[in-house]
């Protein structure tokens, strides 16, 4: 028997649930990355839209990595929707050899229109437990119990999650969230602030993420009306909740979604970051991407509870851990007392050293081809 090193196939498709130009986190690090060897395909879910027939859009980034969004006709129902996204995929794919093609799901949901077709490799980068957040389908749970069956090979985005799914696969692996050290380094170097958030005067205490079913509101709101000596500066998008059940006040500033590259330039105007989210079901399984981000920044950070940052990040004493707003106000201000301490900064530096999504990309494209080089012997033997 002659089996030869397996190489990546040509083609990959993503099902993801989310925008490519909503937040860039994991996909967007890993699927650039998978760009530069094989052509990647991003497929969002669809837009619906009044008066247009149902197609494919196609948005090229580079000669690799093109962005595919299905728009679709205003008014279906979830059956014709799927149909639709059936026969787009298969006139998408065409007679396409799938032996040249990975698909890899974000969303266990896109299963539902394209388990007709037989990748080379199917794999499931299970980055959130979707089933836990607001407003999820009623059939994700079945869709992701059917996609741990078809998957060959299954990714984690934490060790919660890890630890909840690893008894429903045999090739399962984890990997926890990881940081562009060189892009968020920048942050310990900028000197100058982006021109919304310079004229915020005072203590500021940052944070970065989409502000929604996870987002504390009620600790920021105490912690802000017991401190108005300190301004909070909350960087993102408002989604699935409503901005007027926001706490609001002088020292609270909604500045919006920013553009990655300029998030250094925000992060280098902080005294403390905050990863304030709520303890409940969405975040139980959570491994914010953010904590080796502010931390790459040089900044302290002050979190609630989540298991994926009391475990490494509270028990190597690189963040601060606190359960409500009298907790935070406390580990906040021990952060700002410390907060230029050397031997904190060099620990943060060692923890960080093998963390990267490079290092990321690489290992799970070791695990990938390894998966290929196992079923490649099977189908031989």
């Amino acid at each position: 028997m002659n089996i030869q090193k397996p190489i990546l196939p040509k083609n990959l498709l993503c099902f993801s649930h989310l925008r490519w130009d909503f937040v860039f986190q994991r996909p967007q690090h890993l699927m650039s990355r998978f760009a530069r060897e094989m052509n990647v395909f991003i497929l969002e879910e669809p837009i619906f839209e009044d008066h247009v027939s149902d197609h494919l859009s196609f948005d090229n980034r580079n000669h690799q990595l093109t962005i595919i969004t299905p728009r679709l006709q205003h008014g279906k129902n979830q059956d014709e929707e799927k149909l639709v996204m059936r026969k787009l995929l298969s006139e998408f794919l065409g007679d396409a050899d799938m032996a040249d093609w990975i698909f890899w799901y974000y969303t266990p949901m896109a299963l539902q229109f394209s388990d007709q077709h037989a990748a080379a490799l199917t794999i499931f980068d299970c980055m959130d437990e979707l089933s836990a957040f607001d407003f999820a389908p009623k059939e994700l749970v079945l869709m992701e119990k059917a996609l741990l069956k078809t998957a060959d090979v299954v990714f984690t985005g934490g060790y919660s999650l890890h630890e909840a799914k690893k008894e429903h696969h045999n090739n399962i692996h984890v990997f926890p969230s990881s940081i562009d050290k060189e892009h968020f380094s920048k942050a310990r170097k900028v000197e100058t602030e982006p021109a919304d958030q310079a004229q915020i005067n005072g203590v500021k205490l940052g944070f970065i993420g989409v502000i929604d079913e996870r987002f504390d509101a009620e600790l920021i709101r105490a912690v802000a009306e017991k401190r108005p000596d300190w301004q909070i500066v909350l960087l993102g998008p408002v989604v699935k909740v409503s901005f007027d059940s926001l706490p609001a006040g002088e020292n609270l500033h909604y500045l919006g979604q920013k553009n990655y590259q300029d998030l250094p330039a925000y992060l280098s105007g902080w005294d403390v970051a905050l990863i304030p989210f709520a303890i409940n079901n969405s975040t139980r399984f959570i491994s914010p991407t953010k904590t080796p981000e502010y931390l790459a920044a040089g900044l302290r950070v002050v979190s609630t509870p989540i298991r994926d940052v009391v475990k490494p990040y509270g028990i190597e004493k690189l963040v601060s851990i606190a359960s409500n707003a009298d907790e935070f106000i406390e580990a906040i201000e021990y952060s700002l007392a410390a907060k230029n301490e050397v031997t904190w900064k060099k620990n943060v530096d060692a923890f960080l050293e093998d963390k990267s999504w490079e290092n990321t990309y690489e290992e799970m494209k070791k695990k990938i081809l390894w998966t290929l080089f196992e079923t490649d012997k099977l189908l031989a033997s």
